[in-house]
């Protein structure tokens, strides 16, 4: 019998997210033992021992619901960045924080303003919401702000800057975005999305809690699904001027983040320790990498998180595909907007000269 009552009008213009096939079922159709997933954009080092002794303490009480305030996180987030608590906001990952500001504050037919190529979940909950997405190239793959700044008008409702950015891991300098939030008006929302921004070790980038308390329009995002390696629990917070988060609390809800994610997120914060090995290892991937692809003569973006876009010059799911067969897993850039590259996280040493290895094999087969 076929369902006759018809879903909003809204999303029939709007695909749902491709979930690809699990690493197991990939193993079983290809024959193929071990499959290195450098696809996802995942801490690959995991998370914290000390995150892993707090879950097992925590079982014993998942029988009671969580604390819908997540208030000793949002304390703990507060001390850590020096900001008021009334600041911070704890979500069920930063994607559920924006669809939140979303919900909050854009009205059918606003504008939001965001690159062409950078995190798609932006365009998607926009276009829920009834927004317009505006989408402005990037340029040689960093965000061109001056475009971005002469797209506003009295119709624009908010601008999301993807900084570092997926998919191409580039930053903007910080005093082009400086000046950028100077020219936003006071009544569009600048929102930087920083899932990777313990990644970023460059001068060039902004340090941006600091400049909440000079611009009230601006909205920061971070995560704990990267570096801190709970990508699994799902917790993401926002730091943004109080009322922000006061009409947010409006519109989430009631317990959207879970007990064991909370309680994790609270003990990964505390062992800085793990983060910063965590840093220095990607950095030294990174470095490994790149000193590779220039070797081969590969090009990328140069890169302030954990993930690489390497341009093959030829069709990226072609190379893919050839890389599976091998047993690695990357992205293939046509998903991405850059037909011709792959990306891939920058994982262990073992994974990354395997990775490298297969290239050279993919490469040598013209």
């Amino acid at each position: 019998m076929a369902v006759k009552v018809e879903s909003r009008k809204i999303l029939q213009n709007i695909a749902a997210y491709p979930l690809g096939k699990s690493i197991h079922d990939i193993q079983l159709e290809l024959g193929i033992p071990l499959i290195r997933n450098m696809s996802e954009i995942e801490n690959v080092f995991g998370c914290s021992p000390l995150v892993k002794e707090q879950i097992k303490e925590n079982l014993e009480r998942i029988y009671t619901y969580p604390d819908g305030s997540a208030s000793l996180l949002t304390k703990n987030l507060a001390e850590y960045l020096q900001v008021k608590q009334e600041q911070v906001f704890i979500g069920n990952g930063s994607d559920e924080i924006i669809r939140l500001l979303l919900r909050a504050f854009i009205n059918p037919g606003e504008e939001a303003i965001m690159a062409e190529i950078t995190f798609p979940r932006y365009k998607t909950n926009v276009s829920i919401e009834g927004g317009i997405p505006v989408l402005i190239p990037l340029e040689n793959g960093v965000h061109n702000l001056s475009a971005m700044s002469a797209a506003i008008t009295s119709n624009t409702k908010m601008v999301f800057i993807c900084n570092p950015n997926n998919p191409t891991g580039t930053i903007v300098g910080k005093e082009e975005l400086i000046a950028f939030i100077e020219r936003v008006p006071e009544n569009v929302l600048v929102i930087l999305d920083e899932a990777y921004y313990e990644y970023a070790t460059s001068n060039e980038y902004l340090s941006s809690v600091p400049f909440l308390n000079k611009f009230a329009n601006l909205v920061i995002l971070r995560t704990f699904s990267k570096i801190y390696g709970l990508a699994g629990l799902r917790v993401g917070y926002g730091i943004m001027d109080s009322f922000i988060v006061h009409e947010l609390t409006k519109v989430k809800e009631v317990f959207n983040v879970n007990q064991l994610g909370q309680s994790a997120a609270v003990m990964a914060l505390e062992d800085q320790g793990f983060r910063l090995d965590c840093l220095k290892r990607n950095e030294e991937g990174k470095a490994f990498i790149e000193f590779e692809l220039d070797r081969l003569g590969y090009t990328y973006f140069p890169t302030q998180a954990n993930f690489i876009m390497i341009h093959v010059r030829k069709d990226g799911k072609k190379i893919a595909d050839q890389l599976l067969e091998l047993g690695v897993m990357v992205k293939p850039g046509t998903a991405l907007g850059y037909p011709e590259s792959i990306r891939v996280t920058i994982s262990s040493m073992d994974d990354n000269r395997y990775f490298i290895e297969a290239l050279k094999k993919v490469g040598e087969r013209g």
